[in-house]
C-alpha cells in the first residue's frame, strides 16, 4: 500500500448492500469502490485496480470465493487481502477459506463499523477509523488471532475492556464494580450485559479451538488453561500481553 487511504473493493454494487457499506466505508477515509458479483468482472477489478482488501461472499452466482482467490494468486501483479462474507457460521467453511487466501472470515449480518474495524486489522496499518487508534488495532488483531467473531456484542465490549486495562491495570482488581460499569457507559447498556456478552464471545472463541493453535504465541500454561479462561483471566492475559508489547515499541 502506496498512499495513506486503504483501497478497499467490495464485490457487490447493489444499493442496498454494496454501495450502502461503500458509502460508509467512505466516511471513514478509505477509497471504496463496487463491483457487480461476477467472477470474471472481480478478477479483472483485481488485476487492473490493485485493490489492498477485497470484501466478497463466499458464494457468487458463477462461482465461489475460493475460486476466485485461487485465480488472482495466478493472475494478480499485486495479491489483495481477502475478506470473505458468509451467512452460515461454520468452522470448517471457516479454514477452508483461511487456508485458500482468506485473512478473514466474516459472519454477517455485521455493522459498517465492524467491517472498518476488520479492513484496518487485515491492512495492517496505522489508519484512524472513528477514533480507532493503534492499540485499539493491536487488540482486534488479537481477537482474530483468537477466533472472537467481531460481529457479535461481546466482541466490541472485549476491545473497550481490554483497551480500559491496559490504560489502567488497576481496573482489573474490581472488575465488576469498575470495568463492566464504564465499558457498560461506553456502549449505552448494562453492566451485566456487559458480563454476559463477554463471556458468550469468549465461549465462542474457545469453542473454534484457537486458542490452543495461539499457545506458543501467547506462552501459555496449557494445564492452567486446559479449561476456558474467565472473563478476568481472558481480559488479564490479552492486556497483559499487549501492554508489554507497546513498551517494547516505545523503547
Amino acid at each position: 500500500m502506496t498512499n495513506s487511504k486503504i483501497n478497499v473493493l467490495i464485490c457487490d454494487n447493489t444499493a442496498e448492500n454494496g454501495v450502502r457499506m461503500a458509502s460508509k466505508l467512505r466516511e471513514s477515509g478509505m477509497y471504496v469502490y463496487t463491483r457487480k458479483k461476477d467472477g470474471a468482472v472481480i478478477l479483472e477489478s483485481i488485476c487492473t485496480e490493485h485493490p489492498d482488501v477485497v470484501v466478497l461472499d463466499l458464494t457468487l452466482k458463477d462461482t465461489d470465493a475460493i475460486v476466485i482467490m485461487k485465480e488472482a494468486k495466478v493472475r494478480a501483479q499485486k495479491m489483495p487481502m481477502f475478506i470473505v462474507v458468509s451467512e452460515i457460521q461454520n468452522t470448517f467453511i471457516e479454514r477452508q477459506v483461511i487456508e485458500n487466501g482468506a485473512s478473514y472470515f466474516l459472519t454477517s449480518p455485521f455493522e459498517p463499523e465492524t467491517l472498518c474495524t476488520v479492513i484496518k486489522s487485515v491492512a495492517g496499518k496505522s489508519f484512524s477509523v472513528n477514533g480507532c487508534n493503534d492499540t485499539e488495532s493491536m487488540v482486534t488483531e488479537m481477537m482474530h488471532k483468537l477466533g472472537v467473531p467481531p460481529h457479535v456484542k461481546g466482541s466490541r465490549y472485549l476491545i473497550t475492556a481490554i483497551m480500559d486495562a491496559i490504560e489502567n491495570r488497576d481496573v482489573m482488581d474490581c472488575i465488576t464494580k469498575r470495568l463492566y460499569p464504564h465499558v457498560a457507559e461506553e456502549h449505552n447498556t448494562t453492566s451485566s450485559r456487559v458480563q454476559r456478552a463477554i463471556r458468550h464471545a469468549i465461549d465462542i472463541a474457545w469453542q473454534r479451538g484457537k486458542w490452543d493453535i495461539n499457545e506458543p504465541y501467547f506462552h501459555l500454561n496449557s494445564e492452567y488453561y486446559s479449561s476456558r479462561p474467565t472473563n478476568a483471566e481472558f481480559i488479564a492475559l490479552i492486556s497483559d500481553n499487549l501492554r508489554l508489547k507497546i513498551k517494547n515499541m516505545e523503547r
